[in-house]
């Protein structure tokens, strides 16, 4: 696997919105810092929702978004997502909470599915993305740093997965806002997921 482009985002204010936000991600040349917020310059606008050191950076596996551009009808130039980083041969199915993505020097650290929201629907022009992206259970993966560096398109990606029990991507996705079973709990929590979903859990909200 390698990267097929590294994306980052600009301040706008996407039609029928009124505030600004960073989802538009254009793919860039050369080499870019990344530390534990995420690449350096990338704009990152609404910190309740977005961005924070567990959902530093956001990848895309190559193979989903193949899958979208024929799903959609249209291209999709890198960074339509508002993904960080565009990974050649992955698949969102492959990736599970703990997964480890080591870039050069760079080392990421899965930890949570991308859920769509209502300023990724405005970004798509498509009322009804939400529940297609959600149905069709290709999300793509936040991680948190573990180690920063620079990266850049075409470096090699070295995939390390996580050893014990996987919670992958398509199940978070799948759970999202559901009550778990304790097993599942206990599962969940075993896995280094985003603190959110941590926090979450512990709090008898999942």
């Amino acid at each position: 696997m390698k990267i097929l482009a590294v994306c980052l985002g600009r301040p706008e204010i996407l039609p029928g919105k009124k505030y600004k936000t960073g989802i538009n991600k254009l793919a860039i040349q050369g080499p870019i810092m990344v530390d534990a917020e995420g690449l350096v310059g990338d704009a990152i606008l609404n910190r309740k929702h977005h961005g924070g050191v567990d959902q530093a950076v956001y990848i895309e596996g190559s193979v989903d978004l193949d899958w979208w551009r024929a799903e959609l009808g249209r291209d999709l130039p890198y960074g339509t997502f508002g993904e960080n980083l565009v990974i050649e041969g992955m698949e969102s199915a492959m990736l599970a909470a703990g997964d480890r993505l080591a870039i050069g020097e760079v080392l990421l650290e899965v930890t949570s599915a991308r859920m769509p929201c209502a300023t990724f629907a405005a970004k798509m022009d498509d009322p009804t993305i939400v529940k297609r992206y959600t149905r069709a259970a290709r999300p793509g993966a936040y991680t948190r740093v573990i180690q920063g560096g620079m990266i850049e398109a075409g470096q090699p990606v070295e995939f390390m997965p996580w050893s014990g029990d996987r919670v992958t991507m398509r199940e978070m996705m799948a759970t999202f806002g559901r009550r778990l079973s304790e097993a599942d709990r206990a599962r969940y929590l075993a896995v280094p997921v985003n603190y959110k979903v941590r926090d979450a859990i512990t709090a008898g909200e999942m």
